[in-house]
């Protein structure tokens, strides 16, 4: 039997962490009917305690080195979201829990000045969003990643956004300023442009006509801005890549990207536990689909090939992808920031540099 959907949400279940001891498992008493409307699940935001801020990976087919998550957990809740998974290691769940018991670094601008202080940091540009994202709905209230900015700003330090909401509007003056010394580049992602399938896909992301809108408030200011179609999802949203590529393109969008959809450990479930509710004559089409394009697997973890998938089926979407780039007139490669303005830096009191 299924779940109904809390409303503004996108798991259908709250499976316990991989890494707990015990399982639960829901019971039909008899007191309730079966398709009683859930509660409202409100979101929890506590506060952690980081070390450090800036994370850095040396992953073959990751652009950037360095990357900065503002937030554990993403109230967007997006069922797809790849970074699910990491709430294991709280102990909590990659399904509602990942959408609801969220962590604010609230520390996070006194750890960045820390560590961008150090004698031996090299600039290279700070990734933001990779994980989860940093202009989510609580980002209203906690202003952790405008603080961050302030920071990057100041020392004129190069910095990449990946983002599904509008809110990123706010930060205009900020990203303006950035922008004018070649020390940022913006990438929207649009997954769909049907609003009701976003709205089950992406419960609480920004309205793909309002992404689009903030291409072009971006843009308008001088913002270099991307479109990420990400993820493009087989039978679901995969025959609107060319739309949606035209749209950014007349927005004001500069580049374009796109990722297959992953399904990383407990992602595949819950994913296909949405297809179920949500898409129950597609869903079986869909999975193979992926399998298709994963060796057969919900998932392929390989570098080179987690974010493109192999065979027919992907070598058709690269083929579209590229072509539909082409007649959009948009580019693959975004153009390298400026890393030679950094400086470190400085505390009150400190003498400032004479050059």
């Amino acid at each position: 039997m299924l779940i109904p959907p809390h409303k503004g949400r996108a798991a259908t279940g709250n499976e316990d962490s991989r890494y707990s001891r015990y399982r639960h498992e829901s019971c039909d008493d008899g007191w309730e009917p079966g398709d009683a409307d859930p509660a409202a699940l409100a979101t929890t935001v506590t506060v952690e305690t980081a070390r450090r801020i800036i994370s850095r990976n040396d992953s073959p087919d990751i652009p950037f080195n360095q990357s900065i998550n503002a937030y554990r957990g993403c109230e967007h809740g997006c069922i797809y979201c790849y970074a699910r998974p990491t709430h294991a290691y709280l102990g909590l769940s990659s399904g509602l829990d990942f959408e609801s018991k969220l962590y604010a670094k609230a520390d996070a601008a006194h750890l960045l000045i820390t560590e961008l202080r150090k004698r031996g940091y090299r600039c290279a540009p700070i990734a933001m969003g990779a994980n989860t994202d940093p202009y989510q709905p609580i980002e209203r209230h906690w202003r952790i990643t405008r603080q961050i900015l302030e920071i990057l700003a100041e020392c004129r330090h190069p910095v990449t956004i990946t983002s599904k909401a509008a809110l990123i509007e706010r930060d205009l003056d900020l990203l303006a300023r950035l922008a004018a010394d070649n020390l940022v580049q913006v990438q929207i992602s649009v997954t769909t442009l049907d609003p009701d399938l976003a709205r089950r896909l992406e419960p609480r992301a920004s309205a793909p006509r309002r992404r689009l809108q903030a291409i072009e408030t971006l843009s308008r200011a001088g913002i270099p801005v991307g479109v990420m179609l990400a993820p493009v999802i087989p039978v679901l949203t995969d025959g609107e890549m060319e739309a949606i590529l035209a749209a950014a393109a007349q927005a004001g969008a500069r580049y374009a990207g796109y990722q297959f959809l992953r399904l990383p450990l407990e992602v595949a479930d819950l994913f296909a536990a949405w297809l179920q509710q949500h898409e129950p004559l597609k869903a079986e089409h869909v999975m193979n689909r992926i399998r298709d394009s994963r060796g057969g697997l919900a998932n392929d973890s390989r570098f080179g090939v987690r974010h493109s998938g192999t065979g027919a089926y992907a070598d058709l979407l690269q083929q579209r992808f590229r072509l539909g780039l082409k007649k959009a007139r948009l580019t693959q490669d975004s153009p390298a920031l400026e890393t030679g303005l950094f400086r470190k830096p400085v505390l009150v009191g400190e003498q400032l540099s004479l050059f």
